[in-house]
């Protein structure tokens, strides 16, 4: 039997703005509202609001809550303080990636993590597995919050007309609760564009109310609806991985070229700390394949599993590709052999469907905004 995918609190809106919808990891959630490109260098030039209540809430409590996370995930929650986030990943106990997670300190005793929208029961049936003997407590909060971001250089200036809060004072990875256009929100200091923004956490009764009240902030700056393909080409062009694309239950965090994420250093056993200091071991004896950044000469397209080849010999496989907006010419980042890794290697190109179009190799990420 098929169900029908869940809804946002701001369904409605979406349409009434002639959103192309799709099914993203079970949810109805706008694609575009018109023009992909347009919604892309609005982020890049101005600012993009955008519904992220897909991704998965989940709250650790109580006074074991951080030897809880210590042990569940590969980072060390215990150096994160009040008010901070910190980027991590929940590994197997093979090492292979479960997800890739943002954790918010929101109290001494209290932490909100969010999941990929895909991959949020995965790891809230891990979490609760992996609390057995910890004095903590894990709670599905995926239905308490809507999550609406607004990401671009202008999203400051637009966030301060509607909050008396100290955004000056906010900084990357940062989360503080606040009043926005009336309604109560985690305001964090997050994204996935490679630009500055925030993102908003509310409850999902408040999030039109709020919508509205950004849009209309924004308005004379430039700020437009954007869908979740932006959001792909935005987060591609920054180099940033995409669960089930650059990151996957096969990989390591030392595959993915993220090992820095492990801190073997913090005290006690964590899930997958043994297959972890082996991948270490081998990333440094042996090399992986690396994730490198692959710009074309040419006007095709290369999509995920697309070989990446050098004369008649693979030497790797397309994660992510699309055209960038920002640079005009199609991008796409590939796992390639560590002997083709290096930035303006010569001769590799990307088969698609049987023809060996040419690709520069370049360092990730594409696109870097100025500071």
């Amino acid at each position: 039997m098929s169900t029908a995918p869940r809804l946002t609190a701001l369904d409605a809106l979406h349409r009434s703005l002639g959103a192309t919808m799709t099914d993203f990891a079970g949810w109805d959630m706008p694609l575009r509202y018109a023009s992909e490109r347009d919604e892309h260098l609005a982020v890049r030039t101005k600012a993009g609001l955008f519904d992220l209540s897909h991704m998965g809430e989940i709250t650790v409590t109580g006074p074991a809550a951080v030897d809880l996370l210590n042990f569940a995930l590969v980072g060390n929650i215990g150096t994160v303080s009040v008010g901070r986030a910190r980027y991590t990943m929940i590994c197997a106990e093979d090492g292979g990636i479960l997800d890739d997670l943002i954790v918010y300190r929101l109290a001494e005793t209290e932490y909100m993590v969010v999941a990929n929208a895909g991959n949020a029961q995965i790891v809230l049936d891990a979490l609760t597995a992996r609390a057995g003997g910890f004095d903590a407590e894990v709670r599905d909060d995926r239905d308490a919050y809507a999550l609406l971001a607004v990401q671009g250089p202008e999203s400051p200036a637009i966030l301060a007309a509607v909050t008396d809060a100290d955004l000056d004072g906010l900084k990357y990875y940062a989360g503080l609760p606040g009043t926005v256009a009336g309604v109560p929100a985690l305001i964090a200091r997050t994204g996935y564009t490679g630009e500055d923004g925030f993102e908003l956490f509310v409850a999902p009764g408040h999030a039109e109310q709020l919508w509205r009240a950004l849009t209309e902030a924004g308005a004379s700056r430039g700020l437009i609806p954007c869908g979740l393909s932006c959001r792909d080409t935005l987060r591609l062009e920054a180099g940033m991985p995409l669960y089930g694309h650059e990151l996957t239950t096969s990989l390591t965090p030392f595959d993915a070229g993220l090992g820095r994420v492990v801190k073997f250093e913090k005290e006690g056993d964590f899930v997958g700390r043994k297959a972890l200091e082996s991948a270490a071991e081998r990333a440094e004896t042996a090399p992986p394949r690396k994730l490198v950044g692959l710009v074309a000469e040419g006007r095709r397209v290369p999509r995920a599993g697309f070989p990446v080849v050098a004369g008649s010999q693979v030497i790797g496989e397309v994660t992510s590709g699309a055209p960038s907006p920002t640079l005009g010419k199609p991008i796409a980042m590939a796992y390639v052999d560590a002997a083709h890794a290096t930035p303006g290697t010569e001769g590799v190109a990307v088969d698609i469907r049987g023809s060996h179009e040419p690709y520069e190799v370049v360092a990730l990420p594409f696109y870097k905004r100025r500071k």
